[in-house]
């Protein structure tokens, strides 16, 4: 049997009426994910150190965001083809390999620095040993991932995204002086100390990942295989306007609530640790820990439940962007809707990359140490993946007629230009520490 049956409805045609859930898929999935509890260690970071100085960054990354995320989506859709698969078929063999190869490794830290966070959430809000609820959240992601079709799997991922919303709930149940953020938000004050542009390489680094393009284009291609009726946009461009438009709209929304979500986190931190100076904050689980006697339990509460249902989204875009990067290179069957005999080495690098997270919590290496090397890697992948990406947007026999418009073009290298100086003033603060 090729694939596993579905329980959903007949998909709804192209160009037919869609509702607005419909619509979001990808974009917003990717979008949440985003915010995982590394990345939201890195925004409590921020706000603890920094204040209101680094609400400015949110609302800079956004249109970039955008920009690169339609980009990597309409690779997919267009195509058909993942990331990889395209850049193994129009580029040198060493390139892909060494961009693949960096990818898992930072892939599978963020899993291990992610499930850990998890863990420790539960325990401070319910006692118990992290370590084993570390185990269960990596159980728990792989039967989701391994035995639950794709169209029924991404309707799970949407509901998780949910979760998100306990960091805009926190922020109501404390005292925010809003007009002050809105002033420091759009007159930020600047530092060009090594410390501050650090925390902004971070930030940036954070909001821009590599895992981010290949899950996104992928999930475009899960998306056409799941609608009988879709064919690639290179093939039937009589599709363009509808598939097109719901990703415009799909990836709008969902990097939009990313952005939300992060631009939250550094204010709630920014109001209750930076302003009673508690300014090292290294985890999300030690952001939680240190809001409770300041924001009270209920905000505690809200910040660990969100590290918990963020994490429980993030793992499974970690290990199947790792996936669908290492199918693509080495040319294996590849689908969330496969089952794991038909998908051996796909699923295959799901298990491992999730094995390896929840066995990195047993040793001694340092969670905090950890997540900085993933960024270091990410940042360093990121530039020439962007490049490639930009690249292949603009080659008519990749994209047809559905080249990059100038528009994208524009904010394309504008994004991975940024990233490129975010890398060089990462090696420059890690040269000057």
């Amino acid at each position: 049997m090729p694939q596993r049956t579905s329980s959903k409805s007949a998909p709804v045609p192209e160009g037919g009426q869609k509702s607005w859930l419909a619509r979001l898929g990808p974009g917003l999935i990717t979008g949440a994910a985003d915010d995982d509890p590394g990345g939201i260690a890195t925004y409590s970071q921020a706000g603890a150190q920094f204040g209101f100085s680094m609400l400015w960054t949110v609302l800079f990354t956004y249109p970039l965001m955008v920009g690169i995320q339609l980009i990597s989506a309409r690779i997919g859709r267009v195509s058909g083809r993942g990331l990889a698969s395209n850049m193994r078929r129009h580029y040198p063999p060493w390139l892909l390999y060494g961009i693949v190869g960096l990818l898992l490794v930072a892939n599978t830290i963020n899993i291990a620095t992610d499930i850990s966070a998890m863990g420790t959430a539960l325990k401070l809000i319910i006692g118990g040993r992290a370590q084993l609820y570390a185990v269960g959240f990596g159980i728990v992601s792989l039967l989701l991932q391994v035995f639950i079709p794709y169209r029924r799997y991404v309707r799970i991922l949407k509901w998780l995204t949910l979760a998100l919303l306990a960091y805009v709930a926190t922020a109501f149940v404390i005292h925010v002086p809003w007009s002050e953020v809105l002033a420091r938000t759009l007159a930020p004050h600047l530092s060009w100390k090594p410390e501050y542009v650090t925390t902004v390489v971070a930030v940036f680094g954070t909001t821009i990942s590599p895992y981010l393009f290949f899950w996104q284009a992928s999930e475009e291609v899960e998306d056409l295989r799941a609608n009988p009726q879709a064919q690639p946009l290179i093939k039937k461009p009589d599709q363009a306007k509808a598939s097109l438009g719901d990703i415009r709209i799909d990836t709008f929304i969902g990097m939009g609530f990313s952005n939300l979500v992060a631009f939250f986190i550094i204010l709630i931190t920014a109001v209750t640790l930076n302003l009673h100076g508690i300014t090292d904050i290294q985890t999300s689980a030690q952001a939680a820990t240190a809001l409770r006697p300041i924001a009270g339990n209920f905000a505690f509460l809200l910040f660990g439940a969100g590290i918990i249902g963020t994490g429980l989204l993030a793992i499974p875009v970690l290990a199947g962007a790792s996936a669908y990067a290492m199918s693509g290179a080495f040319k294996w069957k590849n689908s969330l809707e496969y089952t794991p005999l038909r998908a051996k080495g796909f699923y295959g690098i799901i298990v491992l990359s999730t094995v390896i997270g929840v066995s990195l919590g047993f040793t001694s290496i340092n969670p905090i140490k950890a997540l900085y090397w993933s960024a270091v890697i990410n940042g360093v992948v990121s530039v020439p993946i962007m490049v490639v990406m930009m690249l292949m947007a603009v080659r008519p026999e990749i994209m047809g007629r559905f080249v990059l418009t100038r528009r994208l073009k524009v904010l394309g290298w504008l994004a991975t230009l940024m990233m490129a100086l975010a890398v060089g003033a990462m090696f420059w603060t890690m040269h000057n520490k």
